[in-house]
């Protein structure tokens, strides 16, 4: 259910951002990439999770467990960074109104979006090489019903120092930074705010954050708690580890679309406008 909710309400956002002429704004681009890379986390972790839940599929072959594993990490830092590019985007909104348009142009979105993926990819390519280099022995069993770096390096029977510091400077350095700049705009946006002369100004300027502000949260915590449970919660019952895994993948692409369909006028217009045209054309 919770797949499926997932996969139609960002295909649904997607349609109908790119179908309703009025939505061709930066806010709206920033957020079918938002769609996109929910898309591929849940996409990425489907087969496995539905293979061993419905079909008792339980093994998965090497090279396809590092594939699966690659591509979950590279959206999940993907979709950091998209989130980063939104903060930007209401900062840019509340701050700066009338040059928010030619600030943030089609091409200048087109640049983020290449900036975005070439992070992502660059800074992970190492990983599968670092496993794939690794001695494997004993009872390969893994933690999740999908394939996650930590996980997967734990199975090791040799040393897992490099791999450790690695995913560290990874994490620290694309969702680490991302956390830092993505504060930093609020306190700037908080600062903006607040000179703002009436409440009611204040109160629409916040008001446009506040789908923002919930799709990080509901990624950002499940993702956090996830690291630390893995280097620091050896003594925590296993359980506590898979629910928060599926949380920090399957969570967020099912609430992002419902958010920003419940807090955006312009997409639940949209989305009514599209839902009347189907029933009258049946």
């Amino acid at each position: 259910m919770f797949y499926l909710i997932g996969l139609s309400g960002n295909c649904l956002i997607l349609i109908i951002i790119k179908k309703t002429q009025s939505l061709h704004k930066p806010m709206y681009y920033f957020l079918s990439m938002l769609a996109l890379m929910d898309l591929g986390l849940a996409l990425c972790t489907l087969p496995t999770t539905l293979g061993i839940f419905w079909f008792k599929i339980r093994k998965i072959e090497f090279n396809a467990c590092l594939t699966q594993m690659y591509f979950i990490h590279i959206l999940s830092v993907m979709e950091s960074s998209v989130l980063l590019a939104m903060a930007f985007d209401r900062f840019i909104a509340i701050s700066n109104p009338l040059r928010y348009s030619s600030i943030l142009t089609k091409s200048t979105i087109v640049k983020i979006g290449l900036a975005i993926v070439s992070r992502a990819v660059i800074s992970l390519f190492p990983i599968p090489f670092l496993l794939k280099r690794l001695t494997y022995c004993g009872n390969n069993v893994l933690s999740h019903s999908f394939c996650f770096h930590p996980d997967i390096m734990k199975l090791a029977c040799a040393d897992i120092k490099v791999n450790i510091l690695y995913g560290l400077i990874v994490i620290l350095s694309t969702v680490g930074v991302d956390c830092v700049f993505i504060v930093l705009s609020y306190v700037l946006i908080i600062k903006t705010v607040v000179s703002l002369t009436t409440k009611g100004k204040c109160l629409k300027a916040l008001n446009t954050c506040v789908s923002h502000i919930c799709a990080v949260l509901i990624f950002f915590i499940p993702m956090i708690g996830l690291s630390f449970l893995h280097r620091f919660g050896n003594n925590v019952p296993p359980m506590v580890n898979i629910m928060v895994a599926y949380i920090y993948l399957i969570v967020p692409p099912v609430l992002n679309p419902i958010i920003y369909s419940i807090k955006s006028k312009q997409i639940r217009r949209a989305m009514l406008r599209t839902l009347w045209w189907k029933n009258d054309s049946t």
